[in-house]
């Protein structure tokens, strides 16, 4: 890496190119070709991801349809029921729970063996984690949705995190858009993160989206939830203004409360927007990050995207990484 400060890292998700859907629908075109079109779309975004600057890589989750029906189609235990709308005209593929789940096999080890093979920086590979599995889920199972919870932490992503770990994952981010959303589930939450994170030889860190319980609601758990890192949004809800002020650094001030809480861990900043086109200067990443480091050291800030980029076209994707990786040589060097 190239600085101990502000360590640049992606979410996970960049869009698909047009010629790889183009492929992937057609019936002409055979299973082993369509392997090697996913290859070629981890090889270029691993190596576009390491060329732009980021210090911590994969490859924009290349293979998978998306973060919830991936794994579940590789999980015994569910059955499809239809699509169901997530956000805007966007839809996902929710599930039933109908039996006892199960670990069929590490359905990111080959995606991860790749990448690792390729790879010139360091890695961190996602994987959607047990609570937003089982509340994207119906649970029509299980006696209770604690215990739904528990089952996919214990029996499927445990075993799946310690292969990751058996076979050279250094760095696992688990993602978990649902977990603020229901404030009375944190405990349950917070008993299923360390459930499946148990005796795991590796540095966890969690995503979690935000949500209009802000994330107050997981401040009283900060510490008690054993990762390393939570990388969290902030870009969407602060200013465009320039400075290190309360005034314009809204979106970050609730910083001040993870210090108050005592918390001593890493935090993934958000410095750019996923939901909108306009790109950041670099000059509004830096001072966002320099007002970050007033409350947290800025070893201990990771810099990255709110989000996944996939909302965004690949060109507007890749600038926002752009402006990252400047801003954060322009907050180094005011730190030197």
């Amino acid at each position: 890496m190239s600085e101990n400060k502000f360590v640049t890292q992606e979410i996970g998700s960049i869009r698909k190119p047009k010629w790889l859907l183009t492929i992937l629908r057609s019936e002409e075109i055979d299973a082993i070709e369509k392997e090697r079109a996913r290859d070629d779309l981890a090889y270029l975004n691993t190596r576009i991801l390491e060329d732009l600057g980021l210090d911590i890589v994969y490859d924009g989750e290349a293979r998978r349809v998306e973060m919830y029906e991936y794994p579940i189609r590789n999980i015994e235990g569910f059955k499809f029921a239809g699509l169901v709308r997530s956000w805007d005209n966007k839809y996902y593929k929710k599930a039933r729970c109908i039996d006892e789940v199960k670990y069929k096999t590490d359905y990111h080890l080959d995606e991860f063996k790749f990448v690792k093979r390729i790879a010139k920086n360091q890695l961190k590979i996602p994987v959607t984690g047990p609570y937003t599995l089982a509340d994207w889920s119906y649970n029509e199972y299980y006696d209770s949705k604690e215990e739904f919870i528990i089952a996919l932490a214990k029996n499927v992503i445990k075993p799946l995190l310690d292969d990751l770990v058996k076979n050279g994952a250094n760095i696992i981010q688990l993602d978990e858009p649902a977990a603020t959303t229901h404030p009375v589930e944190m405990n349950i939450f917070k008993e299923a993160i360390n459930e499946c994170i148990k005796d795991i030889n590796a540095k966890i860190t969690m995503h979690i989206c935000y949500s209009g319980n802000e994330y107050r609601v997981l401040m009283p758990y900060l510490n008690e939830i054993k990762v390393r890192q939570y990388a969290l949004e902030f870009a969407n809800r602060d200013s465009w203004e320039l400075g290190v002020n309360d005034d314009v650094r809204k979106g970050y001030s609730i910083l001040k409360e993870f210090k108050e809480h005592g918390f001593d861990g890493e935090i993934g900043l958000g410095v750019v927007d996923v939901h909108i086109d306009e790109v950041e200067p670099p000059e509004l990443v830096r001072d966002r990050l320099l007002y970050a480091s007033k409350f947290i050291d800025a070893s201990k800030i990771y810099v990255n995207p709110d989000c996944g980029l996939r909302t965004r076209s690949r060109e507007i994707a890749f600038e926002k990484i752009k402006s990252i990786v400047k801003g954060v040589e322009l907050a180094r060097n005011e730190l030197k």
